[in-house]
């Protein structure tokens, strides 16, 4: 978070519409790809600048234009001169910074969302921004950056020219690809989901220091993918009612539906939420009860050994007159005073229940007592 700051910081000044690139430094060139479909059937190909996708201003029939990469302003700015892009909008393009929102304007549609991919490794979720363009019978996709996307199986169905993608509009092949990217959030979801069950079961082992460094990283995921999900939920509230000229009557229950999962994708995050913070609650009770263990032990063996103490500290006192130093055996009644002396208090802890509860809790926390 306080790196996009960091990066909002060089448009400080500038006008507004001012195509600056305001994210992540890219390495890899940028690229374009290009799906076109009319009568004479389906056909991809992949323009080596933006000046070659001027054949498709006004072309006939169904146009999708993807770039991957928006560190090139110049490129960008380039697209939205052939195809009349509001300033704004092609800013916002470049801003990587968007929450998910929808935006009407006068001649075309306006969507920002998230792509998220989720590093097992480093049990962090990465997002890349994605933009929607909907103008017309053209729909223009931009991507912050390439090395693949969840369009892959949307991009098959397309090019097959047999499904409904390649029939319908291109609002259809908008909510295509918003659906593979919800559908993508609960891959994350299912992964996120296997690590917290791990560190719940290490957490009912042997927690340990590592585990509450997992929870927190955990946290801060569930709280990262939550920012990104709750503004989504209100696009496609927006989307579903209805009412855009953008949008047809016939992709309305799609939309719906694909509301309807974005409520279960909010549902489970809330959930890793509250099990991460009761997972939190759980690791600092365990540590509490095992500090108390301790402390337990500690007592009862500082309490054992104070009779013992005060017994050798008694006849070890250099008085020469004290009572039993001439017998021949003391030592050895004195060490029978002493054992009879534990045997005693470990019997009165044991019919208090104290023993019996340490035995108790040792089982709880071995791996058998979790079924």
């Amino acid at each position: 978070m306080f790196e996009s700051l960091h990066r909002r910081i060089r448009k400080k000044g500038l006008p507004p519409g001012t195509v600056t690139y305001v994210g992540r430094h890219q390495t890899a060139e940028v690229a374009l790809d290009v799906i076109h479909v009319d009568e004479g059937g389906v056909r991809q190909s992949f323009p080596a600048s933006a000046d070659d996708c001027a054949v498709y201003v006004d072309a006939p029939g169904l146009t999708w234009i993807n770039l991957d990469g928006l560190h090139d302003p110049a490129c960008v700015t380039r697209l939205g001169e052939l195809f009349q892009l509001h300033p704004l909008v092609l800013e916002d393009i470049v801003h990587t910074g968007q929450r998910p929102k929808l935006d009407e304007l006068d001649d075309a549609l306006f969507v920002v969302l998230k792509m998220l991919r989720y590093d097992e490794k480093e049990r962090t979720i990465e997002d890349e921004q994605v933009s929607f363009v909907l103008r017309g019978n053209l729909l223009l996709t931009f991507q912050e950056k390439g090395g693949g996307d969840v369009f892959g199986e949307v991009r098959k169905r397309l090019l097959s020219g047999t499904g409904k993608l390649a029939k319908s509009g291109p609002d259809y092949l908008m909510y295509g690809l918003i659906d593979a990217l919800v559908d993508n959030y609960f891959v994350v979801l299912e992964r996120m989901g296997d690590d917290i069950e791990e560190v719940e079961e290490a957490l009912l082992d042997a927690p340990t220091p590592g585990e509450l460094e997992t929870i927190h990283g955990l946290r801060r995921e569930a709280l990262f993918l939550r920012r990104f999900v709750w503004p989504l939920r209100e696009v496609l509230a927006r989307l579903e009612k209805g009412g855009s000229p953008f949008i047809q009557d016939a992709t309305i229950p799609y939309l719906r539906d694909l509301y309807d999962h974005t409520i279960q994708v909010m549902d489970t995050v809330e959930t890793f939420r509250d099990m991460l913070s009761g997972m939190l609650d759980l690791y600092l009770s365990n540590v509490s009860l095992k500090l108390n263990e301790t402390m337990k032990v500690l007592t009862m063996i500082s309490t054992i050994f104070i009779p013992l103490s005060f017994l050798a500290s008694l006849y070890g006192m250099n008085f020469r007159y004290m009572p039993e130093l001439e017998t021949r055996y003391g030592y050895f009644v004195v060490l029978g005073v002493m054992a009879c002396t534990v045997a005693g208090m470990v019997l009165f802890f044991r019919r208090k229940g104290w023993l019996s509860a340490q035995q108790d809790n040792a089982a709880d926390t071995r791996p058998e007592a979790k079924g």
